[in-house]
């Protein structure tokens, strides 16, 4: 397990980019101003002791030196022990629909990224509990196994896109019953499963999967997202033209939120159903009821001792600064003399 003990401080790394920005801008500037003076090759003859390739070379170092230095300050950490607790949570799932129509922009930025945003927000308020993820479209994939463990849950939640399920379309029901194999075996665990989509179910009966689940003590829940009066699904080509998605005979495919569909299915899951906005996306309202669920104890191991890695950048990052210091901005006048391949 590798973390970072102090991660705010690889905000840092963002100044990066920026001094190589600036890199550039000085060789520009550089050259110009070398070139009022008159051709660049008669001055450099005029100045052989000069070396723009020294300067370039000492501000890489100089940054890579940097580099190391900030990811040293954060704190990179191992753990080396494990241990087992026991906790007090419930098991969450979370099926989120990846169809192309979850590209459709009337929840911004879209559908998709929306409900992405929320789902991290709600692992970020777990503590005690195992949470999974699932992705669907024409048929329903395991993302991220139930697990404790929430840096990689967000992690793999982050790569999701609709181009990860290779089957269109929106198979509710063969989500759930997905879900309902993704828990832990044990029967005395409250389970609570969120169906994220828009609803548009092309693909078998979600209703009966839902029912189902609440036979083998799962709850289901379901998040609407979209608008009931539809919007077109955009297509982005490789120069940024945004055009929409067509059906067979030329008119554009506008998706519309089922939200009479969701309603049924949460209330054959004994779930609630909450409709998302551009403000919300309901996961809080849900968070409630889960947090209502009676909590079991849940066996997890965690890593209990980090070892410390920071230093091993400090001592990289102190032996960078010191070549670059040792690397004079000017040639050798001694070294150039030598002619090792001169007759």
């Amino acid at each position: 397990m590798f973390r970072f003990g102090n991660s705010d401080y690889l905000y840092f790394l963002l100044a990066i980019p920026a001094l190589l920005v600036l890199l550039f801008a000085i060789i520009h500037l550089r050259k110009r101003d070398i070139r009022r003076f008159g051709n660049l090759e008669v001055i450099s003859q005029l100045m052989p002791s000069a070396s723009g390739g020294r300067m370039v070379l000492k501000y890489v170092i100089l940054l890579l030196a940097l580099t190391s230095l900030v990811i040293g300050i954060a704190r990179p950490q191992f753990g080396s022990k494990l241990k087992e607790i026991k906790r007090e949570g419930v098991e969450i799932i979370i099926a989120l629909d990846v169809s192309n129509s979850m590209m459709a922009e009337d929840i911004k930025p879209n559908r998709l990224e929306r409900a992405k945003q929320s789902i991290s927000k709600l692992v970020d308020r777990l503590v005690n509990d195992r949470v999974g993820l699932i992705v669907f479209a024409g048929d329903a994939y395991i993302q991220v196994p139930i697990t404790t463990d929430y840096v990689s849950t967000k992690l793999f939640l982050s790569s999701v896109g609709t181009e990860i399920a290779p089957k269109q379309g929106t198979a509710i029901g063969s989500a759930i019953e997905l879900g309902m194999k993704s828990f832990t075996p044990n029967p005395e665990s409250s389970k609570a499963l969120i169906v994220i989509t828009d609803g548009e179910n092309h693909e078998d009966d979600a209703i009966k999967a839902a029912e189902a689940a609440v036979e083998k003590g799962v709850t289901v829940h379901t998040i609407g997202i979209g608008d009931p009066n539809g919007a077109p699904i955009p297509l982005y080509a490789g120069s940024g033209q945004k055009t929409f998605r067509k059906d067979r005979e030329g008119n554009t495919v506008i998706s519309k939120l089922n939200e009479r569909m969701l309603q049924q299915i949460a209330a054959a899951g004994n779930g609630v159903y909450v409709r998302s906005s551009d403000t919300r996306i309901g996961l809080n309202a849900i968070f409630d009821e889960i947090n209502r669920m009676e909590k079991q104890e849940i066996d997890a191991q965690v890593y209990s001792d980090y070892d410390e890695r920071f230093q091993y950048l400090f001592w990289i990052g102190f032996v960078l600064l010191l070549i670059d210091f040792l690397i004079l901005d000017r040639k050798n006048r001694w070294l150039s003399k030598i002619k090792l391949f001169d007759r």
